[in-house]
């Protein structure tokens, strides 16, 4: 779907924070869909309801009533609830839900198979796993789908992540590493800069100018890989010249095992995941069963 297809579909935000704002903020700033279209809710904080209601000219309200019938009315329903809050949050509303609506997931760790028990049914209901990114419109986000979404709700559902970055399909057992490469990855980069930046002021430069040369090569690194789409293997022979610096500082680094450090750390991600799905799954069900 291209950037100048506007959606027709009535959508329903269960949770008002950070990712749903920057998802509706993408979809209206982007034209893919009007504000009159959009409807938000949160369980707690009104200021906030106003906030979008104001910011973006959204649909936004905790009253019961219009609750019911935004909810009721939607096309798709995005669940952006904490996942521990899942379980309860969904068995609030889910009398509310059609057959037909698709039901979009942003809740890290909680399977498709999990969300149908939740949602009492088999609902069309892609799974994702964004990033902090997408605040900001370089999102990263990790989709799969059930065997029930139709192929215009697949189009529907890519064009709302899309609004806010790209979008990988991938079999829904993949998305956990998805959530070690991609949901958990900005902050690997920003500990390998905070020790960058460390490291200037404790070499003689001021933090703001340490700060600055490490934000410009961070964004300049990645913007070559991007532009040139040559591999950073690639990229990273070409800058390291034969006992130059930047082969001493590699060297130091493999002597390390950064690489294999970061890998661990990549797969310990997906392995949480893993594991806080299936604590979720088992608090769920009823005592004696086992996911």
């Amino acid at each position: 779907m291209s950037n100048t297809a506007m959606l027709q579909e009535k959508i329903a935000f269960i949770g008002a924070g950070s990712l749903a704002e920057s998802m509706f903020r993408g979809l209206i700033e982007k034209e893919i869909a009007v504000p009159e279209n959009i409807y938000a809710v949160n369980r707690q904080d009104d200021e906030r309801l106003q906030y979008v209601r104001e910011t973006y000219g959204i649909q936004a309200s905790r009253h019961p009533q219009e609750l019911e019938r935004r909810v009721r009315e939607a096309d798709i329903v995005v669940l952006n609830m904490k996942p521990k809050d899942a379980a309860s949050g969904i068995a609030e509303i889910r009398h509310l839900f059609r057959p037909d609506q698709l039901i979009v997931s942003v809740m890290a760790g909680i399977s498709i198979e999990t969300l149908q028990r939740f949602l009492g049914g088999t609902f069309p209901i892609a799974r994702t796993m964004p990033n902090t990114s997408s605040t900001i419109g370089l999102g990263a986000t990790g989709i799969s789908f059930s065997e029930t979404v139709s192929a215009g709700q697949r189009r529907t559902a890519l064009a709302l992540f899309e609004a806010v970055g790209v979008v990988t399909i991938v079999e829904e057992h993949k998305l956990d590493i998805v959530t070690g490469v991609s949901g958990s990855g900005p902050a690997y980069i920003y500990y390998i800069m905070e020790a960058m930046i460390s490291a200037g002021v404790e070499g003689g430069l001021s933090e703001e100018s340490a700060r600055e040369l490490t934000v410009q090569t961070v964004l300049g690194a990645a913007q070559m890989v991007k532009t040139t789409n040559e591999a950073p293997s690639e990229l990273r022979r070409k800058v390291t010249s034969p006992n130059g610096t930047t082969q001493a500082a590699i060297e130091l680094l493999q002597e390390n095992r950064v690489a294999e450090s970061v890998g661990r750390a990549v797969f310990r991600a997906a392995e949480r995941a893993r594991e806080m799905g299936k604590q979720i799954a088992e608090q769920s069900l009823p005592q004696g069963k086992q996911v």
